[in-house]
């Protein structure tokens, strides 16, 4: 069997070593039985291969687990609320600041219109905010006022970007930040 790829090579090399360490057969092949055990000896050098892939994707996925917890702890306590909007605006995602600063629980936000939020005196700029970020690649910033779940309206300020992957739809990824206090 040739080998493509230099890693599976080496791979490759690593299980005819372990293989090769092995105590050896004492047992003679009868004649048309080295086909036989060239046979055997392919598939235990295959399952070596098997096992030391199936150990290296055990640890890839330790590390993307800890990758993974890395990246919600920095997304979710970062000190100022990200979210993403679907192109119509749709919130997609939002981490534990942003949900904090709306002053609804996070599970709520999902799939909820931003314009709903928004304060009344300040939808019509929104709306032309949004779509001028949509129509370019550009951060663009944007302050208005937002409804938060109680009512109260808090002043933030948007910094938003269009984000556009091949063969995937548009989102608009937001940096939201409470300016109140900055006022």
């Amino acid at each position: 069997m040739k080998q493509i790829n230099p890693h599976a090579d080496q791979l490759r090399h690593k299980a005819e070593a372990q293989v090769n360490r092995r105590v050896p057969s004492f047992v003679q092949p009868l004649p048309g039985e080295n086909l036989l055990h060239e046979l055997m000896h392919e598939l235990s050098v295959q399952q070596i291969e098997l096992e030391m892939q199936n150990e290296a994707l055990r640890q890839s996925q330790i590390e993307l687990e800890i990758s993974r917890d890395r990246y919600i702890d920095f997304y979710d306590f970062a000190p100022a609320g990200y979210l993403t909007l679907s192109s119509d605006a749709t919130i997609e995602d939002i981490n534990l600041p942003g949900a904090e600063l709306f002053g609804v629980e996070r599970n709520k936000l999902m799939q909820r219109r931003f314009a709903a939020f928004v304060a009344p005196p300040d939808q019509d700029s929104w709306h032309h905010f949004f779509l001028s970020v949509q129509k370019n690649d550009r951060k663009r910033n944007c302050k208005l006022a937002i409804r938060k779940g109680d009512g109260t309206l808090v002043s933030v300020l948007l910094i938003c970007q269009r984000l556009e992957k091949p063969d995937e739809k548009a989102l608009v990824r937001i940096v939201l930040t409470d300016i109140c206090e900055h006022e």
